[in-house]
């Protein structure tokens, strides 16, 4: 099948979210078919442009009008795909429903083209808490048309459970792996008394990653020359709406030698950090975006890595894999004794757990997709 796997952003190496769009890709190529990526960017000279593969579609110029043409002109889509054979598009949802996103889809549809549309998390509108108002004005466009958007579809690519999702049927996958690309840990040995706990992510506040350092706190304020030294490491960007109450409170405990912030990294040095790490930290806050049960990546790359890992969410995938410690879904600090306890305990050896997780691969994942279709 010849496919057009379709971004309403640009590619970032050291992004997560990039990351996982090129092993989505890959996963669909593995299983037969021929993908073009088609990306929207800024180039060096300021003109906003969309591309496939690499090559501009549409040079929408530059300044605010030019921002304004790429949000409403998708005729170039259209063109790409009835001029190549294509015969399906894979969207990644940017919560953007509106007339102009609804009208490409429903001229694809009448042109024979399926479509399915991938929300990454749902229910979403949560995840906007306070966002500036630009955003939330945006997410109130998206939930007037998405109704109308999603019926455009052929399905709803979905991480949850939940079918339908605005009146269509989901698809349901799971965040699916890219082993060629995660490279399994080589633990460095550390003294006895020391832990080191490491969480990755381009934080939001449904990381909860307060409720992990509440938890440092309350340990030292407990044992204030503990026999295990504990270290959070947290890898990412952090806005300043976090970081600035987090470093605030991290000072007020005196516990700056233990919440160490290393920024964003990706290649050697992202796995230099996994390395070094003895227990990672998944997502503590789901429930604040109103999310149960939802299968993340970044459980599954933990799990790729070798690592034993805590979260608070429903992964079905995860429930009752030796190598996890399950939080509760609430604002409670996190109990450093119980990470203790759990990591002494626990036997599997990093190949063991990389291994449990083989079925996850993205070929896999995309796979059931295609065969929805």
């Amino acid at each position: 099948m010849n496919i057009l796997f379709l971004i309403y952003h640009g590619l970032d190496a050291a992004s997560g979210i990039s990351k996982k769009i090129i092993a989505q890709v890959e996963g669909l190529r593995q299983n037969g078919h021929k993908v073009h990526l088609c990306t929207y960017d800024v180039r060096e000279d300021g003109h906003r442009c969309r591309f496939v593969d690499g090559e501009v579609i549409s040079d929408f110029g530059s300044g605010k009008l030019a921002a304004l043409r790429k949000r409403c002109s998708y005729a170039d889509v259209y063109r790409y795909c009835v001029k190549n054979d294509i015969h399906a598009v894979y969207v990644r949802s940017f919560h953007n429903a509106n007339p102009w996103t609804i009208r490409l889809f429903k001229r694809l549809r009448k042109a024979g083209i399926q479509s399915v549309m991938e929300i990454p998390t749902y229910p979403y509108d949560a995840e906007y808490k306070g966002f500036p108002l630009k955003e939330r004005l945006e997410l109130k466009m998206d939930q007037v048309f998405r109704h109308r958007l999603a019926a455009q579809m052929s399905g709803i690519v979905t991480f949850s459970d939940v079918d339908p999702i605005f009146g269509t049927r989901s698809i349901k996958i799971g965040n699916g792996i890219d082993f060629d690309a995660i490279p399994l840990r080589k633990p460095m040995q550390h003294a006895d008394n020391e832990l080191h706990l490491l969480g990755v992510a381009e934080v939001h506040y449904w990381h909860a990653y307060d409720r992990m350092i509440k938890g440092i706190a309350e340990y030292y304020a407990k044992n204030p020359n503990p026999d295990v030294k504990v270290i959070f490491h947290i890898v990412g960007g952090v806005c300043d709406e976090d970081l600035v109450p987090w470093t605030a409170f991290i000072k007020e405990q005196h516990i700056e030698p233990y919440v160490v912030f290393h920024g964003r990294q990706s290649g050697d040095a992202l796995s230099c950090s996994f390395d070094s790490a003895d227990f990672a930290i998944g997502s503590l806050g789901r429930h604040r975006s109103g999310i149960d049960k939802i299968k993340t990546l970044k459980n599954r790359e933990y799990a790729a890595r070798g690592m034993s890992f805590i979260y608070s969410e429903t992964d079905e995938d995860f429930e009752h894999q030796p190598y996890v410690l399950k939080a509760p879904a609430d604002e409670s600090p996190i109990s450093v004794e119980s990470i203790i306890e759990f990591h002494r305990s626990q036997p599997m050896s990093p190949e063991a757990i990389r291994e449990s997780v083989k079925y996850c691969s993205w070929k896999e994942q995309m796979r059931i997709v295609m065969s929805a279709l």
